[in-house]
């Protein structure tokens, strides 16, 4: 399948449901399969470090052991369970590789603590705010072994692998890690989560090796879209105009490999949510369009569909208040969830009007997008059906009327 048009599901099982077992997320899955996405990603399912723990629970990237499941959510046979309902419908089934490091009372850390980065003799992590772990050092051939493996017995079951802040994992060990699982299954995906440039720029003038996002193109299908996000974010504060972030988006068409693919989100499990971010419905549903038309795969964080305000806390029991959900909301973003799959963009082109209106040109679409609500009149020739709408789209006299909705127009001739 096309890493462009995929739609990626992420789903934190402790928080996914009240009881917060694989069991109760794996009745969930008709639903979640509903929605037309392609994979369901799990946010780590392991077991989590006890020392130095970050609230109640932990954080699920402090892991504990690799190779087995977190007793919290359920067993083994459960997992499997859940991966067999995924494909029995159709969906494909991701799970979280976090390889940069590992709870301080790992059990990597227990029968090897030679494998680990350390300052002055002692344990360390290169990132101080990430107290709960310890970095692992790539410089042990032996680490390489027992992480391949590890890798190799996990792609017996599932169909993708998003490999936490990729980049700080030397490339050179992704490239026989991906050489060595494609023997076990030629068809994992490959997603890396790269990070904003000023962690890059952060981590190496500290004298740490990391890799940019176009170099983790020579492994991954899909590389995160940090470094746009991170000139959005900066517009949303009000540093930077929108056209500096159209014009990113530009850059990235020449920035990386010729079949380059990104994975645009406007909410994860690190971010605020988007419903919380954009404020306004109007807002929201443009900026929601826009991830969606943009060329690359889509993540969806479970909750985001229904417009929920609260994003999960990360260390605590924090279920997900579906009742708060938008079904308005959902059946437009079913929608588009449609329409990503008719859509061609093989060649893409953004543009920022000074009414602050983003346009995205695709093979066969156009989108306009009314990101900051204003009124009036565009300049645009244009003609087609809005496939939000199913309604004919006109220009008049090469100016089109705005309106608050976003529109996707399928383009006549």
């Amino acid at each position: 399948m096309d890493p462009k048009k995929l739609v990626i599901y992420e789903v934190f099982p402790r928080n996914h449901t009240e009881e917060g077992t694989l069991k109760a997320l794996t009745e969930d899955l008709p639903r979640i399969k509903s929605l037309g996405v392609d994979y369901v990603w799990l946010m780590p399912i392991y077991p989590i470090g006890e020392e130095g723990r970050k609230g109640t629970l932990g954080s699920p990237y402090a892991i504990k052991d690799y190779r087995s499941i977190n007793p919290e959510l359920g067993t083994f046979e459960d997992f499997k369970a859940l991966v067999g309902k995924a494909h029995s419908l159709g969906l494909k089934v991701m799970i979280d590789i976090v390889y940069n490091h590992a709870s301080r009372d790992s059990i990597l850390f227990q029968d090897h603590p030679e494998w680990f980065y350390t300052e002055n003799g002692s344990p360390s992590r290169k990132v101080p705010d990430w107290s709960d772990v310890y970095n692992l050092d790539y410089s042990k051939p032996e680490l390489w072994d027992y992480q391949i493996e590890t890798l190799k017995f996990w792609a017996r079951y599932v169909d993708g692998f998003r490999c936490d802040v990729a980049p700080l994992v030397p490339l050179e060990f992704w490239k026989r890690a991906k050489a060595e699982v494609s023997k076990v299954n030629p068809n994992i995906l490959w997603l890396a989560e790269t990070v904003h440039p000023s962690f890059v720029r952060w981590l190496r003038a500290r004298g740490f090796a990391v890799h940019s996002d176009p170099e983790m193109h020579a492994v991954f299908h899909l590389t995160y879209d940090y470094d746009g996000r991170e000139i959005l974010e900066a517009y949303l504060r009000g540093e930077k105009s929108l056209e500096s972030y159209a014009d990113y988006l530009n850059v990235q068409e020449a920035l990386y490999p010729a079949e380059y693919a990104k994975l645009r989100f406007l909410e994860n499990h690190d971010t605020p949510r988007a419903a919380s971010i954009f404020r306004d419905e109007f807002r929201l549903r443009n900026w929601t369009a826009l991830a969606f038309m943009l060329k690359g795969a889509t993540l969806v964080y479970a909750g985001q569909e229904y417009a929920i305000k609260e994003a999960p806390n990360l260390f605590e029991k924090d279920p997900i208040l579906w009742e708060t959900g938008d079904e308005e909301f959902l059946r437009f973003f079913k929608r588009l969830i449609s329409i990503k799959k008719a859509l061609k963009c093989e060649n893409q082109r953004v543009r920022a009007l000074k009414d602050g209106v983003l346009v995205v040109e695709c093979d066969n679409a156009t989108g306009i997008f009314n990101v900051e609500g204003k009124i009036g009149e565009i300049e645009l020739e244009i003609s087609g059906k809005n496939l939000l709408t199913g309604e004919a789209v006109r220009s008049r006299n090469g100016k089109l009327e705005l309106g608050f909705e976003p529109l996707i127009v399928l383009r006549r001739g």
